[in-house]
């Protein structure tokens, strides 16, 4: 059994989430339950980062104190991800003692260990309040921050600390090039790599002093910056400084926004480079979900709520249709059109209607007990199945969640091509019992590999197809490998209600 330790991004509080925050929540959640699959030890880390300018500001409109703002935000956040199934071992907040306590050490580590690394300078820019950071030209157009072009980009100048960051260039180039410190998609690599290529500035890591962040160690005048503050969660959550957290570090991967890119691929490899410490071994960093070829933003507002969308068909499909239509690469447009039709013709026409049909015909012509396969594993459906349980692997392997949901749906479009093939009512009345024995083993055994292979995508539904099924194990110890030989013979199985309901016609 081999450790995975899994990130997301930790959240802005202040707003709701939007469907860019879902897209990403349920796709490492999907890697998670996938790797629990394969047997690995998984540890999935969410949480909050509550220390930005921006609460205070939020908490203000709302007459509330920072500290009353973001433990509602965070209960709103982490409502939001229970409703959408994920499956989170831990959830850290960054006004939490135990993230303080690892910024600071964090901190002391690189004084210790590379101290010109840190120093007191003078800094003037374009500061963007979306972001919490100075831009640099590159990350301008028009005037606007590239990221929250809706914002006025604010002229500052402070005296702060800084960490060196210039200096690191080289080394970063190596270990991406490399592959020591893998940074995907590749269009994401190729956008790092010449970002460092262009040459890396010093960055403020602190701010004169603010009641609402973490004191800078050693000078009691400064806070630490926000963003530097929160890339630190990810090492304070395994209990960093004291002994025992390399149980975890270092991160097996990083989920990410394409917009914090510099963030996490490059000041944050940097700062533990600085400190002595390992690198998380892959960042991915995933596209936006738009409307009309808008990102959706706090800041922008959206066209769509994140509730609306999820009780339109219930958790499970918004996670569906998220990775199968918008994908965990590029970006990708929300609609509600496409959602309706995605919904139904992927979830209800073909996956839900194998399961009924499938299930039924068990209750019906052999009641409700699945029989023994006279014929085994020697068939065209079951040849497909040995494909798609490949081509899952090598999708689900390299994080191609889109491809993944692709095959659970192509596996099931071969089922029901087969069921029409095979036509077990005629076989029944032509009182084949062998051949008819044999067609609906094997319409359950694929109807067993699907609830496995969707599960994560769409958990619940997976767990009831399981259940409906009458297996003899818990959906959670079913591993992956079993699916190659798997036997249905003797389940009892249960005539499912609607798995999938259609929408009703105004």
């Amino acid at each position: 059994m081999s450790k995975f330790f899994l990130t997301t991004a930790i959240d802005y509080s202040n707003g709701d989430p939007h469907l860019g925050h879902a897209l990403e929540k349920v796709g490492a959640d999907a890697i998670a339950r996938y790797r629990r699959l394969g047997g690995d030890e998984v540890h999935f880390l969410m949480g909050m980062d509550e220390h930005s300018q921006s609460v205070i500001q939020a908490a203000a409109r709302g007459g509330v104190t920072p500290r009353a703002w973001v433990d509602r935000m965070a209960s709103t956040f982490a409502d939001y991800w229970r409703r959408l199934e994920c499956s989170n071992d831990d959830w850290i907040r960054t006004t939490e003692p135990r993230h303080a306590r690892g910024v600071v050490a964090l901190l002391e580590r690189i004084q210790q260990q590379r101290p010109g690394d840190l120093y007191v300078a003078d800094y003037e820019g374009l500061y963007c309040t979306g972001c919490e950071e100075f831009k640099q030209p590159a990350q301008i157009a028009n005037g606007r921050c590239i990221e929250h072009p809706t914002l006025e980009l604010v002229r500052t100048k402070e005296r702060n600390h800084f960490f060196r960051l210039s200096g690191y260039g080289s080394q970063l180039l190596e270990l991406i090039r490399s592959g020591t410190f893998r940074v995907e998609p590749e269009i994401r690599r190729n956008e790092v790599v010449r970002l460092i290529e262009d040459g890396l500035q010093d960055v403020s890591i602190s701010r004169q002093r603010l009641s609402w962040r973490i004191p800078f160690p050693g000078d009691q005048e400064q806070t630490v910056y926000v963003s530097f503050d929160a890339l630190i969660n990810y090492l304070s959550a395994t209990g960093f400084p004291d002994a025992g957290y390399e149980r975890l570090w270092p991160a097996d991967l990083h989920v990410v926004g394409k917009g914090i890119t510099r963030f996490h691929c490059v000041i944050w490899p940097a700062m533990l480079l600085a400190a002595g410490l390992p690198l998380p071994r892959q960042v991915w960093a995933h596209g936006y979900v738009q409307w009309e070829g808008a990102k959706m933003s706090k800041t922008a507002g959206t066209a769509v709520s994140l509730g609306a969308a999820i009780d339109r068909y219930g958790a499970d499909a918004l996670r569906y249709f998220l990775l199968r239509e918008v994908g965990f690469q590029s970006d990708g447009n929300f609609s509600w059109e496409r959602f309706d039709a995605r919904y139904v013709a992927d979830l209800a026409d073909t996956f839900g209607n194998l399961v009924s049909r499938t299930l039924s015909m068990v209750q019906r012509y052999r009641a409700g007990r699945v029989p023994d396969d006279p014929r085994g594993y020697d068939t065209p459906l079951e040849r497909a199945a040995q494909e798609v349980l490949a081509g899952y692997r090598r999708a689900m392997d390299a994080y191609d969640l889109q491809q993944g949901c692709a095959l659970v749906i192509e596996l099931a479009s071969h089922a029901n091509r087969s069921i029409g093939e095979r036509a077990p009512w005629q076989l029944a009345k032509d009182r084949k019992d062998a051949e008819l024995d044999s067609a609906l083993a094997n319409f359950v055994r694929t109807v067993a590999r699907l609830a496995v292979l969707s599960a994560p995508f769409i958990p619940a539904k997976a767990l009831e197809i399981w259940r409906l099924l009458g297996a003899p194990s818990d959906l959670g110890t079913v591993r992956l490998a079993e699916l190659v030989s798997i036997s249905v013979t003797g389940w009892a199985v249960q005539t499912p209600p609607p798995l999938f309901p259609k929408p009703t016609k105004a």
